[in-house]
């Protein structure tokens, strides 16, 4: 087996918490993944709360997951700068900012590492490990444009929280699933239950839309 990959997975204060939620619990189910290191910055924690009900004051792992966290979850504080991920030494594959809020996008565009989170995709960026930033707003203006452009010309890759639509999505779900295990797959990470186009007459496209 090859060796399992150690992930970074950020949170940050920008809507659509939940789908932290899905991929979280699909790096965790995954064999090929051996930790993730989390981190909630205070405004996602905040979001959390405001989107879920949950206590914004609670564990990270269990505020993301709502309920107990595994052994595999490695949970940081967001305000430490002498953390783990703060070295190029420390030992992870890639990172994963679900949702990125558009601040902490430029923030890291900048190099202005304030926090744990910020510091940690500099440490990607420079140790040319992936870095995915999965930011959540519409629309950008021009800066916001050119702070993402800026980070994809540094090596990270910019994928928006877009969901598909061709899949056709019964329920609110399913735009969760199908995003997550894209951006897995995207990551190398590939799953086996999603939905791949091959024409609007696909049995795939049949039977989510409910047809015979």
């Amino acid at each position: 087996m090859a060796e399992r990959r150690n992930i970074v997975l950020a949170v940050t204060g920008a809507g659509g918490t939940r789908m932290a939620r899905f991929v979280l619990e699909a790096l965790v189910k995954d064999e090929r993944v051996g930790q993730v290191d989390l981190m909630v910055s205070p405004a996602g924690r905040r979001l959390i709360a405001h989107e879920t009900g949950r206590d914004a004051s609670g564990p990270a792992a269990e505020l993301v997951l709502g309920g107990p966290a595994p052994d595999k979850v490695v949970a940081w504080d967001p305000e430490d700068l002498a953390g783990g991920p703060t070295s190029g030494s420390y030992p992870s594959w890639g990172m994963l900012v679900v949702p990125c809020a558009l601040g902490v996008a430029g923030r890291i565009a900048h190099g202005t590492a304030n926090t744990l989170i910020e510091r940690a995709a500099d440490v990607m960026l420079k140790e040319r490990r992936p870095l995915v930033l999965c930011v959540r707003e519409t629309p950008f203006n021009l800066i916001h444009l050119r702070n993402l452009t800026q980070v994809a010309e540094a090596g990270g890759t910019v994928y928006p929280m877009i969901p598909t639509f061709y899949n056709v999505p019964r329920t609110v779900d399913q735009f969760y699933e199908e995003f997550t295990v894209r951006l897995l797959g995207f990551i190398g990470l590939q799953q086996t239950d999603y939905y791949a186009y091959s024409g609007a007459e696909s049995p795939a496209h049949h039977d989510r839309a409910g047809h015979p």
